[in-house]
């Protein structure tokens, strides 16, 4: 690919990245009174980094068994309310075991 090629294609990818962030600003002034809007946009971010992480979670490993571990010790810990850095540890860790366990037992 020619360098000339390649800024072109990035140029438009900046000017498609700043539009989609930059006309919401400018087509909705003042606040939104709707309380449904509102809080359909106050999960979307969530709703998004779990619909893109989920499946990362379940093939990260390559056993599904030490994913199903793992994303179960996490979700646990999550639930209570843990912090980040002990449930991604943990979470690690339980995989990790039940996968050094399933290669011990094999």
């Amino acid at each position: 690919m020619s360098s000339g090629v390649f800024f072109t294609y990035l140029a438009l990818m900046a000017g498609v990245t700043y539009l989609i962030r930059a006309v919401p600003f400018v087509l909705c002034k003042g606040r939104i009174k709707s309380k449904y809007i509102r809080d359909f946009l106050y999960y979307v971010p969530m709703a998004v980094l779990g619909a893109m992480t989920f499946p990362e979670i379940i093939y990260s490993t390559g056993n599904f068994p030490s994913a199903i571990a793992g994303l179960a010790v996490g979700g646990v810990l999550a639930f209570f309310e843990k912090s980040l850095l002990t449930v991604a540890i943990s979470a690690s860790g339980a995989a990790l075991a039940v996968n050094l366990g399933m290669m011990m037992f094999k």
